[in-house]
């Protein structure tokens, strides 16, 4: 049986490539690849010949047993993403999934990863943190999920594409409010900015014309204070609700998340509600 590799690859200067990740797809028999356009000039850049595999999202189901059975039959595998780490918001993560269900040896070979890094570079605080990812494209999907943060007082990361960045601070604003806020651009590139601002100014300056480059962004929790505390009685968790209401959410979602948070029944807060 062989192993599959999982391989970090640089997220923007070919000098970040380890010469242990360089090793690795030298001596592993196939690379399974999220883009092998982007992968192959990352090969040639190492003078590097390699069977590759397209493994990305809409052949994961096909492809995945493929190269488990390879595996399976003694081949070693190494997958990369087109920049950064397999498997953070890449579907490297069903492979992942799926060699450990066929208990096949998974091993780490490190890279950079974007979200570490912006938020290293960014200020912003770091002791505790959660990583959001990309942001649905679909309008409820997408505000459910930020209405599902606002009372989150650990620093948050989202990953955003350049065309899609003016609509996000705008909907980050109308959410969170005046939130202080870390735009990362271009890491380890020749352009490489970190803008330190808030949503308000953010909104004033790109919710128009946007930002370029590959982008993270930092939003600062909100703020612990005693508003912060948790509702004690069922007319505080209705209020709460109420709040969320009033933000976008639906009446059915609002009551779900207050009864996750306070405790008390969603049937109640709901009646309450309507």
């Amino acid at each position: 049986m062989g192993k599959l590799f999982v391989v970090g690859t640089p997220i923007g200067n070919l000098e970040d490539f380890s010469p242990r990740a360089i090793r690795t797809l030298e001596e592993c028999d196939f690379i399974a690849a999220e883009d092998t356009r982007v992968t192959l000039k990352l090969l040639n850049h190492f003078n590097i010949k390699k069977q590759m595999i397209s493994y990305f999202e809409h052949n994961i189901r096909e492809k995945g047993q493929l190269i488990v059975e390879r595996i399976l039959d003694g081949e070693n595998c190494a997958i990369v993403t087109d920049a950064g780490m397999p498997a953070i918001s890449d579907p490297g993560e069903d492979l992942i999934r799926l060699c450990h269900e066929h208990g096949i040896k998974v091993e780490s070979v490190p890279g950079p990863c974007a979200f570490s890094t912006a938020l290293a570079l960014s200020g912003m605080p770091s002791g505790r943190f959660t990583f959001e990812g990309f942001l649905s494209v679909n309008k409820p999907s997408r505000n459910e999920h930020l209405n599902s943060l606002v009372n989150e007082t650990r620093t948050m990361i989202f990953y955003e594409a350049p065309h899609k960045i003016a609509q996000t601070l705008k909907d980050m604003n109308r959410v969170f409010g005046n939130r202080e806020i870390a735009i990362v651009r271009e890491i380890t590139k020749i352009h490489e900015e970190v803008i330190r601002t808030t949503l308000d100014e953010a909104v004033a300056r790109y919710g128009e014309t946007g930002v370029k480059g590959e982008i993270v962004i930092i939003v600062h929790g909100k703020e612990k204070t005693e508003d912060n505390a948790q509702p004690t009685t069922l007319e505080d968790a209705v209020a709460l609700a109420k709040e969320s209401v009033e933000k976008g959410m639906s009446v059915s979602e609002a009551a779900k998340s207050v009864a996750k948070l306070t405790g008390f029944k969603k049937g109640d807060i709901y009646k309450a509600l309507i």
